[in-house]
């Protein structure tokens, strides 16, 4: 008898998914992951993260579902990138344009901690509601970094770097005891840039004017009751309170469902045809290096590996099928030649099908690199891109090591075969070809920013010197053509390909389980662009090796603390 109640209890369930009222549920707690898993390990440690794609797909589709009544989203736990959360912001606005109530809700927006970006996104709904024992941490926006040269003196440890120019402050950290002029000067603008961003976006969503927003950050942080009285949020309420007031406005019979869980069974019924014309979507993130895309076991971030990305590319480009490709760069940089290696196929893609680049919450030095030589560069206010510019060197360690009573000894052939061996300090000829190496770097890269970006080499050079930019500073100076998320990328190559608003989207490369299995026949086969998990790798360890001046990534870097979360 209890099992026969069970199943039919379980059908009716079922019967009510498919037919009642919904309440579309969204848990950012454990964050978002921004495309497909790129290796088998990432898959396992993004299997409990709801994916981007699930979101824009499920909100756009509950928008003109009548069986959608609500979205409810919960914020807070692990923090996302500020171009990531005007995505989601993007996509939530766009809901909510429908008429149908879309309500956040925060255990806190900070707990004895900044909470800004968090409640910028919060400020999209149309009610938010906080925690009685929350806080609203809306205290503005920091960018600080710390100068080692004082300790590595006292060490004897000294940096010799060379960078090109004023504004590639990336090694600063070592060569440096404070700022320079230009080094404060471009931080203080990417300060100035995101303010003006999460203080309009803020004023908007909670109908206030921006002063007082600026007002209201300079005041920062708020208990409850000072952010109800502020009118920062709707109500002090507990989860259950929260639920059981959307469920009252929602109807009674209303269940929940998770958006990701909605958009995945849309796309089950509504399945395109395998041959459909449609569009390649290939996602670049991570540090950019040569060979294949994967991560270490051991953690850390992932990298884009330039052979992946080519096939990926390659793949795209040889398929009927595929009529235009939108690629996805999150990225700081890295490698030079590996930058240029995707460049290059970008390039010889673009000859045949329309390429529109989408930027994530990175795509700065090698990131812009690899974006440039698109037809279109898409890029999020909030994202942080250019840094046009080189710098290299190495640590030189020999007072160190007398100190602690190591000799090193060095028996070579060839004049410069020690050059960057870090027991001894360049030579002068040896530096030399340092700085020819940098400058060689340096005008290359420039001078395909002013080939990719109908630039003069004088203008693009204006604009480069290292500095980083804004997604909203670039566009003004043309090095990013358009504001917007994937979703206007993905509009875009539709319109230029001349498909239908509807036509399908293909995570590229495309692979069955026997391509998977079997490896690459060449490296012009499709299955040469799979990732694979990077034993190599430095793991959790990659960003105090890159600090150390460690070879892990490559000239073309970002420093890893222009994140604004």
């Amino acid at each position: 008898m209890d099992a026969g109640k069970a199943i039919i209890d379980s059908i009716d369930k079922l019967r009510q998914r498919r037919t009642g009222p919904l309440i579309l549920e969204l848990d950012l707690t454990e964050g978002l992951t921004d495309g497909p898993p790129a290796d088998p390990l990432t898959a396992v440690l993004s299997m409990r993260k709801t994916r981007l794609s699930d979101v824009r797909a499920g909100l756009r589709r509950a928008a003109k579902d009548s069986r959608v009544k609500a979205l409810i989203v919960k914020i807070g736990g692990n923090p996302l990138g500020l171009a990531l959360v005007q995505e989601v912001r993007q996509a939530v606005l766009g809901f909510r344009a429908s008429g149908k109530l879309t309500v956040a809700f925060g255990e806190t927006f900070g707990e004895f901690a900044g909470g800004t970006v968090p409640y910028y996104l919060a400020s999209a709904f149309e009610r938010v509601y906080l925690q009685p024992s929350g806080d609203i941490g809306l205290t503005g926006v920091a960018l600080e970094q710390r100068f080692v040269k004082g300790a590595l003196t006292k060490l004897g440890v000294d940096f010799e770097m060379g960078q090109r120019h004023e504004y590639k402050t990336a090694a600063n950290t070592f060569t440096q005891d404070h700022m320079t002029e230009p080094h404060r000067e471009s931080m203080t603008r990417i300060v100035e840039s995101v303010t003006d961003q999460l203080v309009a976006g803020i004023a908007e969503g909670r109908r206030l004017d921006p002063a007082k927003v600026r007002e209201l950050v300079d005041r920062g942080p708020f208990i409850g009751p000072e952010a109800l009285e502020a009118g920062l949020v709707d109500g002090l309420a507990y989860r259950d309170e929260v639920y059981d007031e959307v469920k009252q406005s929602a109807g009674g019979e209303a269940q929940l469902l998770y958006v990701s869980r909605y958009a995945r069974a849309a796309a089950v019924r509504k399945l395109p045809h395998p041959t459909a014309d449609g569009i390649a979507l290939v996602h670049g993130a991570g540090q950019i290096r040569t060979g294949r895309s994967g991560r270490s076991p051991l953690g850390g971030g992932g990298a884009m590996g330039s052979d992946t990305i080519s096939a990926a590319l390659r793949a795209a480009r040889r398929d009927e099928h595929v009529k235009a490709v939108v690629f996805r760069v999150d990225s700081p940089g890295g490698s030079y030649v590996a930058s240029d290696t995707v460049w290059r196929e970008v390039v010889l893609t673009r000859k045949v099908k329309p390429v529109i680049v989408s930027m994530g919450d990175l795509a700065a030095s090698g990131g812009y690199f690899v974006s440039m030589a698109a037809d279109v560069i898409v890029a999020q206010p909030g994202t942080l891109t250019g840094s046009i510019g080189v710098f290299g060197g190495k640590p030189v360690l020999a007072e160190l090591l007398e100190k602690i009573g190591i000799n090193s000894e060095l028996v070579s052939e060839g004049a410069n075969a020690g050059m960057f061996s870090t027991s001894r300090a360049f030579s002068p000829e040896q530096w030399a070809r340092i700085n020819a190496w940098l400058d060689r770097i340096y005008d290359d890269f420039v001078g395909k920013v002013a080939q990719g970006r109908d630039l003069t080499p004088e203008r693009a050079h204006e604009l480069a010197r290292g500095r980083v930019w804004t997604g909203a500073d670039a566009q003004e100076r043309g090095l990013v053509d358009e504001l917007g998320g994937l979703e206007d990328a993905l509009a875009l190559a539709r319109k230029r390909a001349g498909l239908s608003d509807e036509a399908p989207v293909r995570a590229f490369p495309r692979l069955n389980p026997l391509e998977r299995l079997r490896g690459p026949e060449s490296s012009e086969d499709r299955a040469a662009a799979l990732a694979r998990v990077r034993l190599d790798a430095w793991g959790p360890l990659a960003r105090l090796s890159a600090e150390l001046g460690l070879p892990a990534t490559g000239p073309l870097t970002l420093p890893a603390w222009y994140v604004i979360r």
